[in-house]
């Protein structure tokens, strides 16, 4: 059996703690530039550093994407970036277009290199066309079955890698590269910009008659024609790691702590119990499906892996997300005194009963006894997110707990 990696979004140096800390074996960031996600925090080189000692001292791995299809006047940026990158020392690079990754090789000739899905990585022969290159590992194309997958491990070098998406948002373009965003709001999604179109509500207007909207149906539910579900695989890790799979990713470089806290630590407790047990494993599927759904999801769906999707994985009557729990913050010091400090999130108050997730898989009913701000004032609640604040709480907690609350 091929070792199995959980690789998983960071948006920010706090999340990327939070993933290293609650399961991951390798997270993949962006810089400030020359990755797909331009309205993430993203890192600046200090932070990405800081992020990189932190990962390595926990024996982690971090990637850095830089997988946009970039034109002419990127290449003299990419070059100086890549530079810059191999001062800080990352992992691997994540990259899709031909020009990057030979100004990468020519730059960094010892990084690893992971080719993006955007390179459309839909048949054996492109991955050993890539591997002939110098890339180390692959990720498959979002339109790939299990099968296919499996085909694709029969056919390629032992010591090449593969990596798929178990979990997140799913594009309705090919592999992710839309052209919608750029044609309806100016932002080119392949450059890091989209407006996300595909979660708009449409109408139909007949070309006679300008100006006479008509609402599109989908069997009467509604008008959000290209909104998908979220891909969801929690319980099909067998199937993933018998098609041959090294690296199970999650998709969310713009998600909150809560919610990368919650998705690894989630698909880390089930990879592990599945390699210790199988059947232990299937026993908890229920437990899994109901700790994955305490963070931010639109209904979920199994994606291109068991064929085609049909009209059952679209979500036709609205492009809100579920949301079960609220992020109120995380353990950021445990004081000599026995108060907690958090910089707080979201709204809540003394005397709240709110629920702790901790690292090790356990969850904790605590109440809230008390609140302190900076100067050590007692206050009722926290109603102004970012601040610093003193909690003391009837349990005792460790750094990198996250306090979540329920949604009534």
């Amino acid at each position: 059996m091929r070792k199995t990696e959980l690789l998983v979004p960071a948006s920010s140096l706090e999340v990327l703690k939070v993933a290293v800390k609650y399961g991951a074996d390798a997270v993949y960031i962006g810089g400030e530039a020359f990755g797909l996600r331009a309205k993430a925090k993203n890192f600046s080189p200090e932070e990405m550093k800081e992020g990189i000692e932190f990962a390595h001292e926990n024996g982690k791995k971090v990637y850095v994407t830089a997988n946009i299809l970039a034109h002419n006047y990127d290449l003299e940026g990419v070059r100086k970036y890549f530079k810059e990158l191999g001062e800080i020392g990352p992992d691997a690079l994540i990259i899709s277009d031909p020009g990057v990754f030979t100004i990468a090789k020519e730059i960094l000739p010892d990084m690893e290199i992971h080719i993006s899905t955007q390179a459309n990585n839909t048949n054996y022969e492109t991955y050993k066309f890539w591997y002939r290159l110098g890339a180390k590992r692959v990720v498959s194309a979002r339109e790939l079955s299990l099968n296919e997958i499996k085909e694709i491990r029969e056919n390629i070098p032992e010591d090449m890698e593969i990596e798929s998406f178990m979990h997140g948002a799913m594009c309705i373009s090919y592999s992710g590269r839309c052209l919608l965003s750029a044609f309806m709001a100016g932002r080119d999604a392949n450059k890091g910009a989209c407006t996300h179109p595909c979660r708009w509500k449409y109408y139909v207007m007949e070309e006679s008659r300008p100006g006479e909207y008509m609402p599109v149906y989908e069997n009467e539910r509604g008008t959000y024609i290209f909104n998908s579900k979220d891909l969801c695989m929690i319980e099909h890790i067998p199937e993933m790691i018998n098609a041959g799979i090294d690296s199970f990713k999650i998709e969310g470089r713009m998600k909150t702590a809560l919610y990368v806290a919650t998705v690894t630590r989630t698909y880390r407790m089930a990879i592990d119990d599945y390699l210790k047990d199988e059947e232990y494993y299937k026993s908890r599927i229920d437990f899994y499906k109901e700790e994955i759904a305490k963070c931010t999801y639109r209904q979920y769906t199994t994606g291109f892996f068991f064929g085609k999707p049909n009209e059952e994985t679209q979500i036709y009557d609205s492009n809100t997300y579920i949301k079960e729990y609220t992020y109120l913050g995380m353990i950021e010091k445990v004081c000599d005194d026995g108060l907690y400090m958090i910089e707080q999130r979201n709204k809540f108050s003394a005397g709240d009963e709110i629920e702790i997730m901790k690292v090790d898989g356990s969850n904790l009913k605590v109440k809230v006894e008390a609140m302190y701000d900076e100067e050590m004032n007692p206050i009722e609640s926290c109603p102004h997110p970012k601040k610093k604040v003193y909690l003391k709480l009837d349990a005792k907690l460790d750094l990198f707990d996250i306090l979540r609350v329920k949604e009534n």
